[in-house]
């Protein structure tokens, strides 16, 4: 374990993963050569200085609360949630309800259910870019604004986008003084209007990257930057990734939200969700949740082609593979972030074991591991079962999915149980990939303002190799030093 991680992590792991909450919760790293941090500093810092991610050092058992949050509005509920993890509550209440205020929902996160349908959907495209990730990202766009101001300093953010990460984490913090933002997206691998969402934002702060390779390359070079600790210390440096503990925080939040509607409608003692990921950080959301004691059954993990995680769940095999460009190109990745965390988990909290096994993919791309999971199942859904789900969604319900969600849907009609309700996790727009609806329906085009806004506007980007040196050089030549 390591002598910096608390005794009853180890406690905690083998009794199944609920504690109470602490006084003042510090954060561990998942290799565990990183002394515990706080809440503030495990913001600000992203990646661990010794390469893991950071974790709580517990997670709060809120079973006894849920019966008193299943009717608060979501802010009042983010604010329950996410004070179980710091002790920031006054600070946290002023920064939720502006972090919300631009969500074309005053539910931020509504359910759409079907009478007498066991199938319920969990609209997360609401935000100000039209992708789930608005709803970590206007959020922590505000806190690192906060803690900067309250502390005098600057951070250069660095991140890589897969397509909808990107515009969420650029419009989260576009404009703010004290922040700089280098994104870096594969080039002509996201859909178009994820790049015009990106590359038409045009706030001095703001720095669009296209890198000649793969997300996962650009994945590798964000580590990269953020493991070099003389750069990181110098510059300031941040991520907005999944990586950052805080973006799982306040996703979090949503599967609580959708969980308590789905029980209210149906009287479901408990419920399934299928999450459309990719990066492994929307379901890791959920196993958090469950682990503090909401009522899932069952997360189902639904990929595309690039189904690394299936086959770990389905064979107990990680096994490093080739990106394949699909319909919903945000799950184009092969190399999982978020998995690191569930597998320390997995490892019954053993930080040396995690890194070993971390050290062993790094060197021959594949791990295994023995036995299963019973919180997960999982599945994919190939371009012709992404397009009939399309398809299947309006003729039967009048409802069009964007790609992403429309593989979920069609992995979580192959995991339906007549006794459980499910919920699928809608995780953008349809407006934002019209080619692949085109694909599926025809002449049908959803629409959105914002996208139609899009149209014609200037643009800003930059093209660059894979090669770590050329980005670390880009991006330290248009920064500001650090100063925190």
């Amino acid at each position: 374990m390591g002598n910096v991680q608390p005794w009853f992590i180890l406690a905690m792991c083998v009794a199944g993963g609920i504690t109470s909450i602490p006084m003042h919760m510090q954060y561990i790293s998942t290799r565990g050569q990183t002394p515990p941090l706080s809440f503030e500093k495990t913001v600000m810092t992203g990646l661990a200085p010794d390469g893991g991610l950071l974790l709580p050092e517990s997670i709060p058992d809120v079973s006894g609360a849920l019966s008193q949050w299943r009717e608060l509005p979501y802010t009042a509920l983010a604010e329950q949630v996410m004070s179980r993890f710091f002790d920031m509550t006054p600070e946290l209440q002023a920064l939720i309800s502006p972090s919300y205020a631009t969500f074309r929902s005053p539910e931020v996160a509504p359910v759409v259910s079907w009478a007498g349908e066991p199938l319920h959907i969990m609209e997360l495209f609401h935000g100000p870019t039209l992708a789930f990730k608005d709803v970590a990202l206007q959020w922590l766009g505000n806190l690192f604004e906060h803690i900067l101001e309250k502390h005098d300093s600057h951070l250069n953010i660095v991140g890589a986008t897969s397509g909808d990460t990107g515009s969420a984490a650029i419009h989260g913090v576009r404009g703010k003084p004290r922040i700089n933002i280098f994104i870096m997206h594969p080039k002509g691998r996201t859909s178009p209007v994820q790049e015009l969402q990106m590359t038409t934002v045009l706030d001095e702060n703001v720095f669009n990257l296209a890198i000649e390779g793969t997300f996962d390359d650009c994945q590798a070079i964000v580590k990269d930057m953020l493991a070099d600790a003389q750069l990181h210390r110098r510059y300031s440096l941040g991520a907005v990734n999944s990586i950052n503990w805080a973006r799982v925080l306040a996703q979090v939040v949503y599967y609580f939200y959708g969980v308590f509607r789905v029980q209210e409608r149906t009287a479901a003692a408990t419920v399934d969700v299928t999450v459309p990921t990719g990066n492994f950080g929307d379901i890791f959301a959920g196993y958090v949740a469950m682990r503090m004691g909401l009522p899932i059954r069952r997360l189902v993990l639904a990929a595309n082609d690039n189904n690394i995680l299936e086959r770990f769940f389905t064979t107990g095999e990680y096994r490093r593979g080739t990106v394949r460009p699909t319909l919903s190109p945000s799950m184009d990745i092969q190399i999982a972030s978020n998995f690191e965390r569930y597998l320390y988990y997995r490892s019954g909290c053993d930080a040396q074991k995690t890194a070993a096994l971390m050290s062993e993919f790094a060197a021959g791309g594949s791990i295994r591991l023995d036995g299963g999971d019973p919180a997960f199942a999982a599945g994919s859904a190939g371009r012709d079962e992404t397009l009939e789900a399309i398809r299947w969604m309006k003729q039967r319900f009048d409802y069009i999915p964007d790609p992403h969600t429309a593989v979920g849907i069609h992995v979580a009609r192959q995991r339906l149980d007549p006794a459980i309700p499910m919920l699928c996790l809608a995780t953008a727009h349809p407006a934002k990939f019209p080619d692949a609806i085109r694909q599926a329906l025809g002449d049908v085009r959803p629409a959105h303002p914002l996208i139609d806004a899009l149209e014609g506007l200037p643009v800003r980007c930059e093209t660059l190799s894979a090669a770590a040196a050329e980005v670390r050089r880009y991006v330290i030549e248009h920064a500001q030093a650090g100063n925190r």
